[in-house]
């Protein structure tokens, strides 16, 4: 079981997000306690292309085998090479095959141990090639009832079958992801271009979550408590 928590320095909308506090701690030092916290995990690692997020992260007890390169350190680099360039460096670096991966993102401190060991539990239990957990959008959002403003000023749909809803009871349930967990087995991250392969399972979980990428995301977490 091989946890990689992503923690690129780059980031825009917040500069070095990772290493931004939310009750007193950086992101990093929220990830890392979920991993102790879980106790399922045969190794941690971060993958950063940062030398003060690689310090942030040991301070805290993870591991920094490896740097990753700037070809996987840019704004439009999805998880999926991140995630299987981490498995090819420690499984090289450990001699060692990891049969399961967790990607815990630093910017989703609300999670606990037990939504990652509930997600774990569900694709092995389940026999899922991955499994990702969601939270229930409010309904006041939904795809059904986005609209879409022209150039001009002209406002439609954004899905046409919009124009028949009158009542939420019409609406059929829509989930974010809230990026507490996504797991997904060795065999399926070799053999695809996502983490989401077609046999993706969901656990919901009932709870409303913040993924931070603004100063506003932050402001909103720390004012919760």
């Amino acid at each position: 079981m091989l946890a990689v928590i992503p923690a690129r320095g780059g980031s825009k909308g917040v500069p070095l997000k990772n290493l931004q506090p939310v009750w007193g701690r950086s992101l990093i030092a929220h990830a890392a306690e979920i991993v102790r916290a879980a106790e399922i995990f045969d190794r941690a690692v971060v993958s950063t292309d940062h030398t003060g997020i690689a310090n942030e992260a040991r301070k805290n007890g993870l591991d920094v085998p490896f740097v990753r390169p700037p070809a996987l350190s840019g704004d439009l680099v999805g998880d999926h090479p991140v995630m299987l360039h981490a498995l090819d460096e420690v499984e090289t670096l450990d001699e060692k095959r990891y049969d399961v991966m967790v990607m815990l993102q630093p910017t989703c401190p609300q999670r606990r141990a037990e939504h990652v060991v509930g997600a774990v539990e569900k694709l092995l239990g389940e026999g899922w090639d991955a499994v990702w957990t969601v939270s229930r959008s409010d309904l006041k959002y939904h795809p059904q009832k986005a609209l879409t403003v022209s150039d001009d000023d002209r406002m439609d749909y954004y899905d046409v079958t919009g124009r028949s809803v009158v009542a939420r009871q019409q609406l059929r349930p829509v989930y974010y992801r809230n990026g507490a967990a996504y797991v997904i087995t060795r065999d399926a991250l070799r053999a695809g271009s996502s983490l989401k392969p077609e046999r993706t399972g969901a656990l919901i979980i009932d709870e409303p979550f913040v993924s931070i990428d603004t100063a506003e995301d932050f402001l909103t977490l720390s004012n919760s408590r």
